[in-house]
C-alpha cells in the first residue's frame, strides 16, 4: 500500500520557461535510466524477496522513485511553459504540445516510449541487487550530463537533490548485498576450478587473475566521501 503525500519530497522551480530543456529532462522521466524504471522495477523484484529487511529497502526506494518521479514530471511542467509552443521544442517534447497539452509523457528524450523491456527481475537477490547499483550508477551519470547543460540555478539544485539521492539509494544497496554474501546466485562462489581459470588474452601484459587464485565472494565497501560531481 501506498500513501499520497501532497508535497514534493523536495521543492523544484525554474527561473523560465525552457522548452528544449524540458525534451531533455523527458529522459528521467520516461527513459531507460529514469525515475519511473527505478521505481517498477524495484517495487517487481520485491515481490519474492522472503528477508523482511531487504524487502522494506527495496519498497522503501522504490517509493521514494516514485516521489523523484512526481518531482522530475514537475520540473517538466514548469520548463514547458503555459502555452503549447511546438517550434521552441526539440524533437522529443514535440507530442507534449500538439498531444498532451503540455502535460509530461512517459518517453524518453527523443520522444521514445517508456517500455517495461527497462526492468530488470531474475529473482535471483545477488542478481537484482546488482543490477540496482548499476540502475542508481547510470541514473547518476545522467543527472550529472543534465546538470552540465543548464544555466537554471533552480533547475540544477533539483538535479543536485536527485543526483544525491541516486547515490544514497546506491549505499543502501550495497549494504544490502553485504548481508547475501553466502546466497542465491552468490553461493559456493569461486570454489570450482573452473571459476579460477583467468585467461591472458592480452600481449603483452597480464593484468586479470594474478591475485585471484582463492578469490572470496565480491563485496563492496560503504562510500564515505561526498558525492562529486
Amino acid at each position: 500500500m501506498f500513501k499520497h503525500e501532497k508535497n514534493l519530497l523536495h521543492p523544484v522551480g525554474v527561473e523560465k520557461p525552457n522548452p528544449n530543456y524540458a525534451a531533455m529532462l523527458q529522459e528521467q522521466l520516461g527513459g531507460p535510466q529514469g525515475e519511473l524504471k527505478a521505481a517498477l522495477q524495484y517495487i517487481s523484484q520485491s515481490f519474492r524477496i522472503y528477508d523482511p529487511a531487504i524487502k522494506d529497502v527495496f519498497l522503501d526506494i522504490a517509493a521514494e522513485e516514485l516521489g523523484h518521479m512526481e518531482m522530475v514530471a514537475t520540473t517538466i511542467n514548469l520548463l514547458n511553459g503555459h502555452e503549447p509552443q511546438a517550434q521552441n521544442a526539440a524533437v522529443g517534447n514535440i507530442e507534449a504540445h500538439v498531444l498532451s497539452g503540455l502535460n509530461p509523457m512517459l518517453t524518453n528524450a527523443s520522444g521514445q516510449l517508456w517500455t517495461a523491456a527497462y526492468v530488470n527481475v531474475t529473482g535471483d537477490l545477488a542478481a537484482d541487487i546488482l543490477s540496482n547499483i548499476a540502475a542508481e550508477q547510470r541514473a547518476k551519470v545522467v543527472y550529472e550530463y543534465l546538470y552540465r547543460q543548464i544555466e537554471d540555478k533552480k533547475v540544477r539544485e533539483t538535479i543536485d537533490f536527485l543526483l544525491n539521492r541516486e547515490e544514497a539509494h546506491n549505499t543502501m544497496f550495497r549494504e544490502c548485498f553485504q548481508k547475501i554474501q553466502d546466497t542465491g546466485s552468490n553461493r559456493d562462489w569461486g570454489v570450482d576450478e573452473d571459476a579460477r581459470l583467468y585467461f591472458d588474452l592480452s600481449t603483452p601484459g597480464n593484468y586479470v587473475g594474478q591475485e585471484l587464485h582463492n578469490p572470496s565472494p565480491p563485496g563492496f565497501d560503504n562510500p564515505q566521501s561526498p558525492t562529486q560531481h
